[in-house]
């Protein structure tokens, strides 16, 4: 396919404020956009307006239906469709949308995960049209539906999605950055979360795919010897793209740019048949709106093209994971980049004030952090091949820390400029150092002018990371506001006064190293930061008392909504633990042991052959034979004991009533014990015949295509 010209094509399929604009009354256009910006209730009148005339522009792209599209806590994207169809009065069938239902719809919110808020029998829920996202028609072959981005809540009013914390800590963040702005300079501007979210993942040829029930189920593969060849040429990473797949990016970035997702980038990644993309930055509730439509659209676009798209954190072993790096900044209503240092950033005030209140924010709030990004993927992934650790830091440069250490022992601030790199060659233009270099192995990296939080699972919904992220900062912003006002007179002295005390308090969070080195794990214990190294750890940062007021005082979550996410989660990692043992268990038996025990009757075979034959000098000869099968006896003994060890395992935690203790014995025995099973499995793919191997092997899954 020929791509056509992205300025072109972006956004025509979205019903945007441009297109609002030309469509709607200036009356209705002008209450529209100020309940966007202003966080007004739009009239119901109003509504009527913007739902026909939105009815007519869908209906005319062939539309027969909308859906209020939700994130429930299930981390994916939900709708249900209805039909843009009514009686009128004399009971004759007619195209109908009302204000009413483009507001509000009401799925059934007794299916959903609910932590115990909703049961059964009290099934209302309610989904509300979020107008700060556009909506859009979504066209899947023949079939075009409008498409209504929408928060979801429970009949009593409770948040059961992970939109509406997103949008609360929105608007907090909005509050206490201008409130900043105002004391630091007399600015009085909206500020906003600005993200760009890098999404990797894998692409494998559908028809190995569908005969892997790990990869289909689970989403990683539970068993499966590495190749010979991975990643460690490192030949795969910005190499050239294989036609097959740049021709399916190409549809993916033509699709979604008619959907208004700004796509930038577009590489391979380091393990093969790895890629990644990543798009321009937007608002944060835009930007986490736009990550959802990537992944449907990749997983879509890769179906139709006979490929398989894989957003799980570590499907393969051996080589890289798949991150979701979210790149984080704030911005102002008139255009500036408050994370921006400029060329002498020791004499930017406003960008120090807020570079401190990060550090301080991920100093206080690291564990809370890390307990965004936690799933059982990610168990896998963090702490090895690229994967930041599970020890929460941040890297800031030398150049920046310099400046930050300089500010806290009082010294004058004579910070160089930031300088060019002169590579000796006249053609080439000069080229401007950054204020920091890159460190890969940091979870929460300064890189430029933004934040990157590296941590992020590729299978995730980026919503919650940004909404405690964005609730981390503004708590960190509200003391120092409320400090910053008690000052009399405020001026350059008294900010770094206040900067000093922030800087020496968020010391132990600043690392510049190997996070990878076992040297950090010790010294950051000494440093007070905590190594959350599973799910179940993870989520236990909940449970704290002082965790539990900080996300109250901040309000994206109240206390029923808090102890919903933390029961939710608890059980959601239980479920893709069972889920993984139970496939380990059915893939041994179906998979594993027949054709080993056909590859072990045939080395038997053979040599009771060649010792029937008589001869001395042969039956000699066999010492070789006997000893591979002797090793091939013993492993498939092993793995059996294993595999019982696993079952016997699985049966007694899944018998467990108390949820806490169930989803910590999944990561201290059923984990482990699937890993032992694992290796040999692993081993026996390797001597027996690859032929009479049924799961389609790593060679086949990362190299063929």
């Amino acid at each position: 396919m020929v791509m056509a010209n992205p300025s072109e094509i972006f956004g025509s399929h979205v019903f945007d404020l441009r297109t609002m604009k030309k469509r709607l009354p200036k009356e209705t256009f002008k209450a529209l956009k100020s309940a966007i910006e202003n966080d007004e209730k739009l009239g119901l009148a109003d509504a009527n307006t913007v739902a026909h005339l939105m009815m007519e522009w869908a209906l005319a792209r062939g539309a027969t239906h909308y859906t209020h599209l939700f994130q429930p806590m299930t981390g994916l994207t939900a709708e249900k469709h209805d039909a843009f169809f009514n009686f009128d009065y004399q009971f004759g069938s007619i195209e109908g949308f009302t204000g009413k239902e483009l507001i509000q719809g009401e799925p059934d919110a007794s299916s959903f995960p609910s932590g115990g808020m909703r049961t059964t029998f009290e099934a209302r829920g309610y989904t509300a049209w979020d107008p700060s996202s556009p909506v859009y028609v979504m066209i899947n072959g023949d079939v075009t539906v409008l498409c209504i981005p929408s928060v979801f809540f429970s009949y009593t009013g409770h948040a059961l999605d992970k939109k509406t914390p997103l949008l609360r800590s929105n608007k907090a963040l909005n509050r206490e950055a201008s409130r900043a702005l105002k004391l630091l300079d007399g600015r009085d501007v909206k500020v906003e979360a600005s993200v760009g979210v890098e999404q990797e993942y894998f692409l494998v040829d559908k028809k190995y795919f569908d005969q892997r029930p790990d990869l289909v189920m689970a989403g990683r593969t539970l068993l499966g010897c590495p190749p010979a060849k991975g990643q460690q040429m490192d030949d795969h990473y910005f190499g050239s793209i294989k036609d097959r797949v740049l021709s399916c990016m190409e549809e993916i970035e033509t699709r979604l740019y008619k959907l208004g997702v700004p796509c930038k980038t577009r590489h391979n990644e380091v393990a093969p048949h790895q890629f990644e993309m990543a798009p321009i930055f937007e608002p944060a509730n835009l930007a986490a709106d736009h990550n959802q439509l990537v992944m449907e659209v990749i997983k879509k676009v890769a179906r139709g093209r006979g490929l398989a798209a894989l957003f799980h954190e570590k499907p393969f072993a051996g080589v890289n994971g798949s991150g979701k790096h979210i790149n984080w900044s704030m911005q102002t209503s008139d255009g500036a980049n408050l994370l921006e240092p400029g060329k002498e950033p020791h004499r930017n005030l406003v960008f120090l004030y807020f570079l401190v209140a990060v550090l301080s924010a991920v100093h206080k709030r690291g564990g809370v952090l890390r307990s965004t990004i936690a799933s059982p993927g990610n168990d896998h992934r963090l702490g090895a091949n690229e994967a930041p650790p599970a020890i929460v830091s941040v890297f800031l440069g030398s150049h920046l820390s310099k400046i930050l250490d300089q500010i806290l022992a009082a010294e004058k601030l004579t910070q160089s400029v930031v300088a060019s790199i002169d590579l000796g060659l006249a053609q080439l233009p000069e080229i401007r150092v950054d204020t920091t270099d890159r460190n890969r192995t940091s979870p929460f990296a300064f890189t430029g002018n933004k934040f990157e939080f590296r941590a992020v699972g590729s299978s995730q919904s980026v919503s919650f990371p940004i909404t405690v992220l964005n609730a981390a900062v503004v708590e960190s912003l509200n003391e120092m506001n409320d400090e910053l006002e008690k000052i009399g007179q405020i001026g350059e002295k008294s900010i770094l006064k206040l900067l000093r005390t922030y800087i020496r308090r968020s010391q132990p969070i600043r690392f510049e190293g190997n996070n990878y080195s076992a040297e950090w794990a010790e010294e950051a214990a000494r440093r007070g930061l905590p190594n959350l190294k599973t799910t179940p750890e993870a989520f236990s940062v909940w449970q704290d008392p002082d965790v539990r007021a900080f996300v109250i005082r901040t309000g994206f979550l109240n206390e029923q909504e808090m102890d919903s996410r933390y029961h939710v989660r608890m059980e959601h990692y239980c479920n893709i633990l069972s889920i993984e043992a139970v496939l380990t268990l059915r893939l041994v038996n179906g998979h594993v042991l027949p054709p080993c025990f056909r590859a072990q009757k045939e080395v038997a075979d053979s040599i009771s052959a060649v010792k029937a034959m008589g001869n001395a000098a042969l039956a000699e000869s066999l010492s070789n034979q006997e000893e591979f099968l002797a090793d091939l006896t013993s492993n498939i003994g092993h793995l059996l004991v294993k595999r019982n060890n696993l079952q016997a395992c699985l049966d007694e935690v899944i018998a467990m009533e108390d949820e806490v203790a169930k989803a910590h014995a999944f990561a201290q025995q059923v984990a482990p014990l699937m890993g032992e099973v694992r290796n040999y499995c692993d081993q026996l793919e390797l001597v027996v015949d690859a032929e009479a191997w049924t799961l389609p092997s790593y060679h086949e899954l990362l190299f063929l295509m």
